[in-house]
């Protein structure tokens, strides 16, 4: 069963002409197929074309309004066949069944008598259905920015080449995050008609993965690789970030898995409060053990008196 029109315009039941018309001029500009290629804003578009050309009209609403989806179904004469059967009063408003409605649009072609084509040149061209007058704007577009995080930690000019071969220099500002949008004024769709301005093209931050540093938020967390004496006995240890050196202190007697935190060392802001950067402890060792320290660390097992698995499975979770 087909949406119910009030809720693909995004309006309310008692909403008035003129808003109706704004609904669909908005959402016109954004799935019309000259200015959205993606496939489904095309089925989109029918679909918001459909519901303006039922509600826009007020004899078509006004049997939309009471009979619902199936108000195509209902006969023009219907309360007239109604009063000579003697049943008094018409039907309620029907609340679903399984009809099925194909009538379809064939593209930006005509629908229910009318011409798609025409109704957008006057669209476009600022002439309202409903004596509405004013140029039509420019639809907005989007594009990725894919960055890495260093770039997007330092920001700074950026030259770009979109698929459509436009090429644009773009400022990047500092500490970006996934997701966020830079906005090139007037640099999307063309308007319609001669004086109307053009959209506005936003560039979509897209943070490519990285081998050391992950991304929570504007906090970046990587990993601090330690030796078990620097874990031990606690160290201050150089670390590289995007922004450079940072040093970290290792707390003495720290294990794998702990985090420490650098506050205000993670993604700048410039509207708020930067990121923190979180190294989290990974304690390691070595490999391949010379001879004297095979001897220290034998030495370091007979005199210790740790035991790293005592009490360990009776720690909370």
């Amino acid at each position: 069963m087909a949406r119910d029109y009030y809720e693909v315009l995004g309006v309310s039941r008692d909403a008035g002409a003129d808003e109706i018309q704004r609904a669909f001029r908005t959402l016109a500009r954004r799935y019309h197929p000259d200015v959205n290629k993606d496939p489904a804003a095309d089925d989109r578009f029918k679909e918001v074309n459909e519901a303006y050309h039922v509600l826009s009209d007020p004899s078509t609403r006004a049997r939309y309004d009471r009979f619902g989806p199936d108000f195509r179904q209902i006969p023009q004469d219907y309360d007239d066949r109604v009063r000579v059967a003697g049943q008094g009063g018409g039907p309620r408003r029907a609340t679903g069944g399984g009809v099925r409605f194909t009538q379809g649009f064939g593209g930006r072609g005509g629908f229910g008598g009318i011409d798609l084509d025409d109704l957008f040149e006057g669209l476009f061209s600022g002439r309202g259905t409903s004596g509405s007058t004013g140029p039509m704007p420019g639809a907005d577009q989007e594009a990725e920015l894919r960055l890495t995080v260093e770039e997007a930690f330092r920001g700074g000019q950026r030259h770009i080449t979109l698929s459509s071969g436009k090429e644009y220099d773009v400022t990047v500002p500092p500490g970006v995050v996934d997701g966020q949008r830079i906005r090139l004024a007037g640099q999307g769709g063309a308007g319609g008609g001669p004086d109307a301005p053009p959209g506005d093209l936003y560039l979509v931050v897209r943070l490519e993965s990285h081998r050391r540093y992950r991304l929570v938020g504007r906090d970046i967390h990587l990993t601090l690789p330690v030796a078990p004496w620097e874990a031990a006995l606690g160290a201050t240890i150089a670390v590289t970030t995007p922004g450079g050196e940072a040093k970290v202190k290792v707390p003495k007697g720290s294990s794998s898995g702990r985090k420490l935190r650098l506050r205000g060392e993670g993604m700048p802001n410039r509207k708020g409060q930067p990121g923190d950067l979180i190294a989290e402890i990974r304690i390691m060792v070595p490999t391949r053990l010379s001879h004297r320290e095979r001897e220290l660390w034998e030495q370091l097992a007979a005199e210790s008196t740790f035991d790293p698995r005592k009490n360990f499975d009776s720690r909370k979770p």
